[in-house]
């Protein structure tokens, strides 16, 4: 019972300094690699001072030009990692930043974050190692550190995960001693972390309502044939028959999946890089676009272009994605794939689910008012999601399209009711003549 007590409080304690207040205790974030273990360490300055000696916590400003040197080497000191039969791991201390943040409780909390690399030995395994740290803890003996992990790519653990808790390291009354922490994580592989990526990319689509979107209004128009009346501009007509439609579709898929795989790879890669902002602006803007040729041809025969063109577009998106990961280059080629293999798998699938009926429906009469009334909707929406993207505020609409959106299966059920129901109606009439 008091394990359990003592685990629950750990625990608590553990969230509440990650997620809410900050608490006067220091966090260890581990992201586990091939070869190393990156580490984000975040000290509270009042607990640093009295450890270090020196005046920290009311003089932080430019306190890593003032001490930088000295405080990396304190940190070497006091960060030993080491194999599980004794031999030493390799420290480097990175980037030294202060971080303050205003408390209602406590009032202004600061802390120091260094970004540490540990290097095990060749041949090490660098999943396995005894963690000695006691950076603090060595002089203020009611601190303690809390180590978790952030990111795991062949464990299958990605950042937007919650972070799991590896242990805490504290001062061990009855002996009065520091136990170093044993970090034992479970074994990893290619082939999780594939599998991490390829799910990561299948929901990535799933909650990418924008994305979607943009396809599917692309594709309503896609089984019609164009008319064009002397003096007049082009309008859509008839249906053109199933061959007709999947070669179009087809055209659009590909060239979309195309476009998008190419600046996925070059953005991931790090050879393209444009600011989040223009690109989800650009997105919602293909959107518009599309929505304005559903209703009237603008670019009759040539969606497959436009399709590549703005999957060139949403692919930098796709990328923002891959490269907050930072990871080494083989695991970043295995991710490159498994992550667009998943967005074809999720995109394939709402198109096996949709285009069917969009096809029965473009052989009745209903199916102008419903490409006409999505096309308008989609249009809404994609300025919508311009004003929001320019402004950084958000409004009710997209809070609306998000909401509907989080029931797909409803919005199908009522598209296969319309579709089969036109059918009926249109066979019935067809009968009666």
């Amino acid at each position: 019972m008091l394990c359990a007590a003592t685990f629950v409080f750990y625990y608590s304690l553990f969230t509440f300094h990650l997620s809410a207040h900050p608490m006067p205790n220091s966090v260890v974030l581990m992201t586990v690699h091939p070869n190393r273990i990156d580490a984000e360490v975040q000290i509270p300055l009042i607990e640093l001072q009295a450890a270090y000696g020196h005046v920290l916590n009311d003089h932080s400003t430019e306190l890593v030009a003032r001490l930088g040197p000295q405080l990396r080497a304190y940190l070497a000191q006091h960060i030993r990692p080491q194999t599980i039969d004794g031999q030493p791991w390799a420290v480097s201390i990175g980037a030294l930043t202060v971080q303050e943040t205003q408390n209602a409780v406590n009032g202004v909390y600061r802390e120091l974050t260094a970004q540490v690399q540990l290097y095990p030995p060749a041949g090490a395994n660098v999943r396995q190692f005894v963690f000695y740290y006691d950076v603090v803890l060595h002089q203020v003996v009611t601190h303690k550190i809390l180590v978790a992990v952030r990111q795991d790519w062949a464990g299958g653990m990605m950042p937007h995960d919650s972070s799991t808790s590896v242990g805490v390291i504290e001062l061990d009354i009855p002996t009065e001693t520091i136990k170093p922490l044993t970090v034992n994580f479970e074994p990893g592989s290619l082939w999780t972390g594939f599998r991490t990526l390829f799910n990561l990319g299948v929901h990535h689509i799933s909650e990418g309502t924008d994305h979607l979107l943009f396809l599917l209004v692309l594709l309503l128009p896609a089984p019609l044939l164009t008319e064009t009346e002397p003096g007049k501009a082009k309008r859509w007509g008839s249906f053109g028959g199933i061959r007709y439609g999947l070669l179009r579709l087809l055209v659009i898929v590909t060239a979309f999946t195309f476009g998008h795989s190419l600046t996925l790879l070059a953005g991931a890669v790090g050879w393209v890089s444009l600011p989040s902002q223009p690109v989800e602006i650009l997105i919602a803007l293909s959107i518009f676009v599309s929505a304005l040729h559903a209703l009237r041809p603008l670019f009759p025969e040539q969606e497959g272009w436009i399709a590549a063109g703005f999957g060139l577009v949403h692919g930098l998106a796709f990328a923002g994605t891959l490269t907050k990961l930072q990871l080494d280059a083989g695991p970043m080629a295995l991710s490159i794939l498994g992550f667009n293999l998943g967005i074809e798998a999720m995109q394939l699938f709402v198109i096996c689910l949709t285009l069917p009926w969009f096809m029965l429906l473009s052989r009745t009469v209903v199916y102008a008012p419903v490409r006409v009334g999505g096309a308008v909707l989609a249009g809404v929406a994609a300025l919508a999601w311009v004003v929001e993207r320019f402004t950084g505020v958000e409004n009710v609409l997209t809070l609306y399209i998000e909401q509907l959106a989080a029931y797909p299966f409803y919005l199908l059920t009522v598209l296969i009711l319309v579709a089969t129901g036109s059918l009926l109606w249109t066979h019935i009439r067809t009968q009666r003549v």
